[in-house]
């Protein structure tokens, strides 16, 4: 039989009884996967900080990712479900030595929930806590895992049948998305229009500027619709009016003016608005998670990323869109050769060659076509223009039944609900018995 490798850490007298510890990488996976787990714990365990006498704490650690804007620890972190929330700047100190950071308790489980999954095997042996994944689709490293908790089929089925006792197919985590926002408030009646331009500076160079612009048409072409921006957990208004200001040249490209925030009060919906050159109203969704307002939404304009899952977890139809024609600012990729493209030296040739490559022998981007394997939602890449995006939101908002069969195929491949209450079920089972706390 193989064994998990251990490396226990001593507890000191004053430490806690137990600890979760989820591990997380990025901005998408905190407001899908993390917060609703770390929410479900909440409530089948007493768990610190909600439980401030509670004997278990729930812990958060970040760990490095290329992807990331290293204002993740600010956004969960304000989601108050947590004990301490450890940067993924400090995770190799972390590694190195626990103690630095304070006791730990002897006992826990580390839960992983995105990243490198090999960083959750480095921590959990760190710690001497046993050890749950979360596989989309592949669990890594099966050998060094308690209990593997597999999206599907898909996932499970690529496990060696030696480890296949330690998987249970709990569903996919966003699939509990939908079902959530529809027992929220969020917009009055109408037809609103989703933009979200991305969270990176990559992307925000060139996607808000282009989404504005395409807002502008479609509202010339559709005048009875009603936009909303949903503002990154990661950025801020300010970001975005910065990325809309004629500083940015992909602004004064696109032939717009200076957009500005109007105040609270001016607004008909209470919240802050864009408000573009031309005049258009563009709502601002700055709290987290926006799925309430999004949920309710008849269409979205998007880039590629985590979003692209949110959206289809939702159940919202969605135009993906990828503008090819200003390639140098499009480096936000992943893996090494999308660090390199963002070298000082290196980024414009090797920038554009990587990106000029990746375009013309992609696959899909968008996800639900990736989960799918075929086309769910149309993605929009090459010289893609504002007029041709607007035109084709026009044509699909004058089709609500091409809409809704969209909005179906995205809540099929979603599954039911249910995930997340399973995966917190098999990371309290985790924590050994003479741990728990008796109702």
């Amino acid at each position: 039989m193989t064994s998990v490798l251990r490396v226990q850490v001593s507890p000191s007298a004053s430490d806690p009884t137990g600890s979760i510890v989820l591990v997380c990488n990025g901005p998408g996976e905190l407001t899908t996967w993390v917060r609703p787990l770390a929410i479900t714990l909440h409530k089948i365990r007493p768990l610190r900080p909600l439980a401030p006498q509670g004997p278990d704490a729930l812990r958060l650690v970040l760990v490095p990712c290329p992807n990331a804007n290293a204002t993740e620890h600010r956004v969960a972190s304000a989601m108050g479900l947590f004990e301490r929330v450890f940067p993924a700047r400090e995770f190799w100190k972390l590694l190195i030595n626990p103690k630095r950071y304070g006791p730990w308790p002897a006992k826990g489980v580390v839960v992983f929930l995105g990243g490198d999954q090999f960083w959750t095997v480095l921590l959990s042996a760190r710690l001497g806590y046993r050890h749950i994944t979360y596989a989309e689709w592949v669990a890594r490293w099966p050998q060094w895992n308690d209990r593997i908790a597999a999206m599907g089929p898909a996932a499970s089925a690529r496990l060696k049948p030696k480890w296949q006792k330690r998987c249970t197919v709990v569903g996919d985590l966003m699939a509990d998305l939908s079902h959530a926002a529809r027992n929220e408030t969020g917009l009055v009646a109408g037809e609103w229009v989703a933009l979200l331009p991305g969270s990176k500076g990559a992307k925000l160079q060139l996607g808000v500027p282009f989404m504005l612009r395409c807002a502008e048409i479609l509202h010339q072409l559709r005048p009875q619709v009603r936009f909303l921006l949903a503002v990154a957990p990661t950025t801020s208004a300010a970001e975005i009016i910065k990325y809309g200001d004629l500083n940015n040249p992909l602004q004064r490209f696109y032939g717009g003016s200076t957009p500005h925030l109007s105040n609270e009060s001016e607004s008909e919906s209470g919240k802050r608005c864009l408000v573009t050159g031309s005049g258009l109203e563009i709502m601002l969704v700055e709290n987290q998670p926006a799925h309430n307002f999004l949920s309710q939404c008849t269409l979205a304009l998007t880039t590629v990323g985590a979003n692209t899952a949110e959206l289809g977890a939702l159940g919202v139809p969605m135009l993906v869109l990828v503008p090819t024609q200003h390639l140098h600012v499009m480096q936000a990729w992943d893996g090494w050769l999308g660090l390199l493209a963002r070298l000082p030296l290196l980024r414009w040739l090797l920038g554009i060659a990587l990106t000029a490559w990746r375009m013309r022998n992609r696959g899909f981007l968008a996800w639900p076509n990736i989960s799918a394997g075929r086309f769910v939602v149309p993605e929009r890449v090459g010289t893609i223009t504002p007029e041709e995006i607007g035109a084709e939101a026009a044509q699909w908002l004058e089709n609500p039944e091409r809409l809704e069969a969209m909005a179906e195929e995205l809540r099929h491949l979603r599954g039911k609900p249910g995930a997340v209450a399973q995966l917190a079920g098999l990371v309290d089972e985790l924590l050994p018995t003479n741990y728990k706390t008796i109702a």
